[in-house]
């Protein structure tokens, strides 16, 4: 059974109370998280508030040779992550399973600590000089989810950090115990209460609501459902908090009819089944061309029908669980509807528990569940077209825009059509291949700002321009 404390200022903290956390291939406890209330985060506010006065005023290089000690220590314990990821999270160790994501998190941390923002000359002439000076905000509220808990929780933390700010995590209460770990491992290097955890149930205190109106959290960062950020944003009104909102997506990719079904069966597979679908930026529908679409379909489901579904922790896995009994829930319903209006081609049943097989449907449209709703998770709607512009159209006709893909045997005819795709991330090729020096982030109502890169790091800073 694992069990964590939290840690604030430096030190573990207990809780009078704590909750269990399942295992969803096994449906057992896979550990005890401390179940905290106002009180502890309050607590880990003032201690990062209290940090921040000396962490803020470190000098550039310093910040940095901090983030690489971070970094490294994320590479020592990638394998103890790994293990606890999967116990809690259900992904298989290999594959593109928790091992895989260690690597993510690893690479992003690294990346990170070598960026900077140094100070930007606006003018320097007889008339005067003018300096654009990026400065820490103060606390930061992170605020993660169950899909990707320790890459997630990477992509919040570091860029905060290296620009100088301290910071206070939630994770998921489905997924806590890979976080509080890390932050344990982390505070090795760092000064007490520059990174803080609590966790939570939800039940009783919703720690995530009281962290969006909190007063002494000048920023929060938050990855999740569009539904719990619109909240996050309307709690963070109050206070004119900075927000970096990554929520959900209902990704569309576009098949092009000269593409080669059997080249693409494999990228096709893993755009949409990448984390059983579990992923904000999987492909959730594909449209592919009428001449093609039986020869697309039958080689995706060749390949597909191929990958072993199982228990994360038998290293032959490399598709678990779905995570949660709500998300399994809401698979079920979108796929039983959709076996009414299409046709099943591969899965389509409930297996034992939480596990559902990959599930690819055909003969579906806009205005189906399964093709307007973010399933996230193993089912995908194939849609047949016959006019590109129209399948343009149905890619864009959603509320959400976080990312697209197109393929094609020809690049430059792809890219003509993945520019008018109103989304803010679009793949030639493949898809949801995100990476630490390209910005990423939603359009629409699929999230506010974005993440990686040098235009992450500038999310986490105010602006002082500075005249002399």
């Amino acid at each position: 059974m694992i069990e964590f404390d939290l840690t604030i200022g430096g030190a573990p903290v207990k809780t009078a109370r704590r909750f269990e956390v399942m295992n969803p291939a096994t449906g057992t406890a896979a550990g005890l998280a401390p179940n905290a209330g106002l009180a502890e985060l309050d607590a880990a506010v003032a201690a990062a508030k209290t940090a921040f006065r000396d962490w803020s005023r470190k000098p550039d290089a310093e910040l940095q040779a901090m983030c690489e000690a971070v970094a490294a220590k994320i590479g020592e314990h990638a394998e103890e992550l790994a293990q606890i990821i999967t116990t809690e999270q259900g992904k298989p160790l290999n594959g593109l399973g928790s091992r895989w994501e260690m690597g993510g998190a690893a690479a992003w941390a690294g990346y990170t600590a070598g960026l900077s923002l140094p100070v930007k000359v606006l003018q320097d002439n007889a008339e005067g000089r003018v300096e654009l000076h990026r400065k820490p905000l103060g606390v930061v509220g992170s605020i993660t989810p169950w899909n990707f808990p320790v890459m997630i929780a990477i992509w919040h933390i570091m860029p905060a950090l290296r620009t100088g700010n301290t910071v206070v995590i939630k994770p998921s209460p489905n997924t806590p115990l890979s976080t509080l770990r890390l932050v344990q491992i982390i505070n090795e290097v760092l000064p007490a209460g520059v990174v803080n955890v609590v966790t939570g149930d939800d039940q009783a205190e919703n720690l995530g609501a009281a962290m969006s109106a909190h007063p002494d959290i000048r920023k929060v960062v938050f990855t999740g459902s569009c539904a719990t950020g619109q909240k996050v944003m309307a709690s963070a009104a109050q206070t004119m908090k900075r927000l970096t909102l990554e929520l959900g997506g209902n990704d569309a990719g576009i098949v092009l009819p000269d593409a080669d079904p059997q080249a693409i069966a494999e990228g096709l597979f893993w755009g949409a089944f990448i984390n059983n679908g579990q992923t904000c930026a999987a492909m959730k529908r594909l449209y592919v061309h009428e001449s093609i679409h039986d020869a697309v379909c039958a080689a995706l489901v060749e390949f597909a029908r191929n990958i072993p579904v199982g228990d994360g922790r038998d290293e032959t896995s490399i598709l678990g669980p779905v995570q949660n009994r709500m998300q399994f829930d809401k698979v079920s319903r979108l796929v039983a509807d959709a076996k009414e209006r299409g046709t099943v081609l591969l899965g389509g049943a409930p297996g034992a528990g939480l596990f559902y097989p990959p599930t690819i449907i055909s003969g579906l449209k806009n205005g189906d569940p399964l093709v307007d709703e973010e399933q996230f998770g193993p089912a995908l709607p194939v849609i047949s077209y016959s006019d590109v512009d129209a399948a343009i159209a149905a890619a864009n006709d959603s509320p959400n825009g976080l990312g697209g893909s197109v393929w094609s045997s020809d690049p430059e005819a792809a890219k003509a059509v993945a520019l008018q795709l109103e989304c803010g991330s679009v793949w030639i090729n493949k898809h949801g291949a995100i990476q630490p020096n390209a910005p990423f982030g939603g359009v629409k109502s699929s999230g506010l700002g974005v993440e990686f890169a040098e235009e992450g790091l500038a999310e986490y800073t105010d602006i002082q321009t500075v005249f002399s």
